[in-house]
């Protein structure tokens, strides 16, 4: 069989007519009809039944076309990336981020780099940490920004930011008047923790435990955002990022300083053993320039370690 053949047999099975597939690939209803029984021969069974003039699909044609439609379906992938690198010029990037930053670094970074790239076509997905590696590690994705417990294998990374974990209070909390917040400080206070493998949570239990406090833990959630809602709602108090938490101070959370102090750290990744393009360097030099937090309006002490 041939690709002529192949596009015959597709077209006739979307159209329906012979005449409408002879007018979608351009040629005479007869040349239609002929690759048709040409590629009946070559596949060695009847792939239509002719009732009163129409060419009516075999069951057996219905299971082949299955196959070539997910082949033309790649072809159409083809053709749109063709078309993309056509419109845009300069190509695509595919940008995948945890949720603490895809909310407030990464619109700041993704601005700039547009204003600096206006036809590049942009692809961005937030996902947990772990979704964002696989997506980078697969070759999915150009870049992404995880935290730092991720799994590490099949990436190259290097450190992205970091910020000092504080504590988040609602208004009228008992401790809303301490300049910061110390292990002894959370015993018994009904606390909002993050996830058991979150590598600041993991920190802070030790730090917890070394210092003999147990803080009555209300319930347990990934994300600071989260956090910040729930300690909001009067459900208590939490540790949290504050880049996360800084859109919730308008809504009356207030942020103390965790002292001794644990960080938040947050890595970038790019496939492994694969070179950087021009535009994913540009997009990395556009993150770098919004890491240090200033443009969110975040104090010195919530910024890099």
């Amino acid at each position: 069989m041939n690709l002529r053949q192949i596009e015959a047999f597709h077209a006739l099975m979307t159209n329906h007519t012979a005449s409408r597939a002879a007018e979608v690939l351009r040629i005479s209803q007869p040349a239609v009809s002929k690759a048709i029984q040409e590629l009946e021969r070559k596949v060695g069974f009847p792939l239509f039944e002719r009732v009163k003039s129409r060419l009516v699909p075999t069951a057996e044609a219905h299971l082949l076309h299955k196959e070539v439609a997910r082949c033309f379906t790649g072809m159409d992938q083809l053709r749109n990336a063709a078309a993309r690198i056509r419109d845009f010029g300069a190509g695509e990037l595919k940008l995948a981020s945890l949720a603490s930053l895809s909310n407030t670094l990464v619109p700041l970074a993704l601005r700039a780099f547009h204003r600096r790239h206006p036809q590049v076509a942009i692809t961005f997905q937030s996902r947990m940490s772990s979704e964002v590696r696989d997506l980078v590690a697969q070759g999915q994705f150009d870049l992404g920004l995880a935290a730092d417990e991720v799994d590490l294998t099949g990436v190259d990374y290097r450190e992205y930011a970091t910020y000092r974990a504080h504590i988040a209070l609602y208004p009228g909390h008992p401790l809303q008047k301490r300049d910061r917040i110390t292990p002894a400080d959370l015993h018994g206070q009904p606390f909002i923790a993050l996830a058991p493998q979150d590598t600041t949570r993991r920190t802070a239990d030790q730090i917890l435990r070394e210092h003999e406090s147990e803080p009555q833990v209300v319930l347990e959630t990934p994300f600071s955002a989260t956090v910040c809602a729930m300690v909001l709602a009067g459900l208590g108090c939490g540790l949290v990022n504050p880049l996360t938490a800084h859109p919730y101070i308008g809504s009356g959370l207030i942020l103390k300083p965790f002292a001794p102090a644990v960080y938040f750290r947050s890595l970038l990744l790019y496939p492994a053993d694969r070179r950087p393009s021009r535009i994913v360097r540009d997009c990395i030099a556009a993150l770098d320039a919004v890491a240090d937090g200033k443009e969110l309006g975040l104090p010195p002490a919530a910024r890099r370690g």
